[in-house]
């Protein structure tokens, strides 16, 4: 066979010898890459197996390599990262080299890699080695549990001092995998429990309920613990309590059947959240929905409230965001929570409810499969010091099944025709009920769409127009305010950038219609008017200031105009401060949210200064202050104005009118804004005005603006004139010539006549 040219030219090309040179010198790699054995792989496996002979290659689900002497199977090692990855301290996992053998007992347990930064704090990485070896011997069916203590049932195994959550994660990796590669080659049964049918939770049915009703229908549980019990649980350890050792203050709290008990430890309470009688009694309906909107299919929460001498979240929580002393089980699965799973909870609504040192909100993730119908426990690690760097731990643990009232039967097997209300999503019967509060805001904001449309007609009646702006202050602080909990914030900002940036999900946002409403509507406006509406006409807490400030002055208190050198830097901290809260935001939007309580809303307006003191004391001093500086906070605090001032800048229409002499060298309304939202050379500067229309009002006043006053002497002027042209000619008649006289018709730059 003759080669064309073409493709002699080709084989006589360099590149040509260099592209086969390389296939041929890679095929026994990937050859060996196929073909590799497990003990090629990782030679340690060998110890695991003394009496092996021959090993197999990881293949099949879940991967794992069987183990032989001659034929005879002796078991099967596998690399947990294969099987399970589960995040430790550092967010990755610990891969670990492993074996178990035909009876379901471990024979090996290897770390091959792991993040944890547990030499930062002292402590060797042989230790971390030495946990992992402990595991040899055990079971697969066991319940391995960190901290267990002498509780039946259970294995115990105890903490590395200063790495908790790396033992846990271990703990559950070790066992979890095993676990499963032990099910699928036959070695044991699979658990059955999480297979039977399960109840749905009841997400539309919702009655009120107080603090007595949700502990005693067993909605809300208690772990109390005492000193005697706690030092009974580490009797016979290094951390055993002596006679008289001092074990901090005294904690009284009462008891169900009256009276006192004052030798607490810790008295812990702790709830599922997601069941609407549940969360929103306890949580309230704003801070519930807010809730539900940060849920993704999938996940629960649930709520940890505690008094005593023992914190639950624990040093960890302190040093690197990691809950190290609370973990929530549920079969042979252990959840643990860092900070990204964490919202602070420091409002609860419950009629009744006692005061609490520490509150928490801890989010199941998805990944976990928690089933919510299902019992599950919540376990409290408990640890003593025996030296500077080591500890005993100990775990107390509480169950947990949900009310059956608010559980449904297991669900039937699949029909052919579903219910096609069944499938409506969660926010469609939020919306529905609250039919009511929709149509009244909806109501609100048509007439404030009527106001600005009108805004030249209705400026012309100084009277009309104050009696209307001042009543829907009042009905957007009564009304959107403290009746529908309708207090947009910085919050709302960063979370939608936020989902913007990862996952956005319009039901997030539609579960709440008092806030997607208004969102929407702030939205049009800002590019049809600019920020000014939202700010001067529907924030709750902008009205409550400005009617403070609108009661100062009948009460004739003194008003404090800060100099405009000063006043125009002062408008720049707002937007630093939004700044700051964006910045935070991408690195923990929860974190961000904790420092967005610069803005007074949730204190002034969701909780109607019903809160501690310090918050009462802030939102209220800045009110005080709008007494005396009309909005203070909103002209130079508030990063919710800032961040709407921005994409104002793409505002379609401008109908604030101003006449040619403003400014130059008429100063009125630039003294009469009460916002300082008018530089000294007439120019409104819009991404700070808040559409009063009390400049529009002067621009019509007849009797206070200079040009209008100019036209309206040169009206009356006008006027008095034709009536002497009128006396004049029905005294001397028109042979005079008088109506010959010219009469001056002028026009303004809009062409109005005058």
């Amino acid at each position: 066979m003759r080669l064309s040219q073409s493709e002699s030219a080709c084989l006589r090309s360099p590149s040509w010898f260099i592209g086969m040179l390389l296939l041929v010198l890679a095929l026994p790699v990937v050859t060996g890459v196929q073909a590799a054995t497990i003990d090629e792989l990782y030679p340690a496996v060998k110890s695991f197996f003394p009496q092996a002979n021959r090993f197999g290659e990881i293949a099949d689900e879940p991967p794992a390599a069987p183990v032989y002497r001659d034929d005879e199977l002796l078991g099967y090692a596998f690399v947990s990262n294969d099987v399970v990855k589960i995040p430790a301290y550092s967010g990755e996992p610990v891969n670990m080299l492993m074996g178990i053998d035909t009876l379901g007992k471990i024979t090996g347990a290897k770390v091959l890699e792991h993040h944890e930064p547990i030499l930062l704090v002292g402590i060797p990485e042989e230790t971390l080695f030495d946990f992992a070896d402990s595991y040899v011997g055990r079971s697969v069916t066991d319940r391995v549990k960190v901290g267990a203590g002498k509780r039946k049932g259970f294995v115990n195994v105890d903490v590395i001092t200063g790495a908790t959550v790396t033992v846990i994660v271990v703990n559950r990796t070790i066992m979890r995998a095993a676990h499963l590669v032990a099910v699928s080659r036959g070695i044991i049964k699979p658990t059955q429990v999480a297979e039977r049918p399960l109840g749905e939770v009841k997400m539309d049915e919702f009655k009120p309920a107080d603090w007595i009703f949700l502990t005693g229908d067993g909605s809300i549980r208690r772990m109390l613990i005492t000193r005697d019990e706690v030092n009974e649980a580490f009797e016979d350890s290094a951390a055993e309590s002596e006679d008289g050792e001092d074990e901090g203050p005294t904690i009284c709290v009462p008891l169900a059947g009256g009276g006192e008990r004052c030798d607490v430890f810790v008295d812990l309470y702790y709830a599922y959240l997601n069941v609407p009688t549940i969360g929103r009694n306890l949580l309230g309906e704003s801070q519930y929905n807010w809730l539900m909107t940060q849920l993704k299919p999938g996940e629960h929460a649930i709520a940890v409230m505690a008094n005593g001498v023992y914190s639950f979240k624990g040093s960890g929580y302190v040093r690197g965001g990691i809950f190290d002393r609370i973990q929530v089980g549920q079969g042979e699965e252990g959840i643990n929570f860092r900070d990204l799973d964490y919202h602070r909870l420091s409002d609860v609504y419950a009629a009744g409810i006692p005061e609490f040192k520490e509150m928490g909100i801890f989010i199941i993730r998805d990944n976990y499969r928690f089933e919510p119908a299902a019992e599950w426990t919540l376990s409290l690690l408990v640890h003593r010091a025996t030296g500077p760097l080591t500890s005993v731990f100990t775990t107390f643990t509480g169950n947990y099944e949900i009310p059956a009232a608010y559980v449904s039967e297991a669900p039937p097997e699949p029909a052919s025709v579903i219910s096609e209300a069944l499938e409506w999503p969660l926010w469609i019967s939020v919306w529905q009920e609250k039919t009511f509060q929709i149509v009244i805001l909806v109501i609100g904001l048509a007439v404030l769409t009527l106001i600005m449309v009108l805004q030249d007609w209705l400026v012309k009646y100084p009277r009309l127009t104050t009696w209307l702006r001042t009543g829907f202050l009042f009905y957007t602080l009564f009304v959107i305010g403290w009746y529908m909990l309708g207090q947009l914030s910085v919050v709302n900002v960063l979370t939608f950038t936020n989902a913007m940036i990862k996952e956005f999900s319009w039901e997030t946002f539609l579960i709440d219609p008092i806030m997607f409403i208004l969102w929407s509507f702030v939205a049009v406006t800002l590019l049809l008017w600019g920020r000014g509406v939202y700010c001067g006409w529907l924030c709750p807490y902008g009205a409550l200031q400005k009617l403070v400030y609108q009661g100062a002055r009948l009460l004739r208190l003194p008003y404090y105009r800060i100099p405009s050198i000063v006043h125009e830097r002062l408008w720049a901290l707002k937007y630093v401060i939004l700044l700051v809260l964006f910045g935070v935001s991408l690195g923990s939007l929860g974190t961000a949210e904790r420092y967005a309580e610069v803005e007074p809303f949730k204190t002034a307006i969701t909780l109607r200064f019903d809160r501690e003191w310090p918050f009462i004391l802030y939102a209220g001093g800045l009110v005080l202050v709008s007494a005396f500086n009309c909005k203070f906070f909103c002209k130079y605090l508030c990063p919710l104005g800032a961040a709407l001032a921005i994409p104002s800048r793409l505002r379609i229409f401008n109908w604030l009118r101003r006449h040619k002499e403003c400014g130059k060298p008429c100063q009125i309304c630039a003294k009469e804004c009460d916002i300082q939202a008018i530089d000294d050379v007439g120019v409104i500067n819009v991404n700070e005005c808040h559409y009063c229309l009390d400049c529009q009002i002067l621009y019509w006043d007849a009797y206070t603006c200079p040009p209008m006053v100019q036209r309206r002497k040169r009206r009356e002027k006008a006027s008095r004139a034709r009536e002497s042209v009128r006396w004049m000619e029905e005294e001397l008649g028109t042979e005079a010539g008088l109506d010959e006289i010219p009469v001056v018709v002028e026009r303004d730059k809009d062409g109005n006549r005058h």
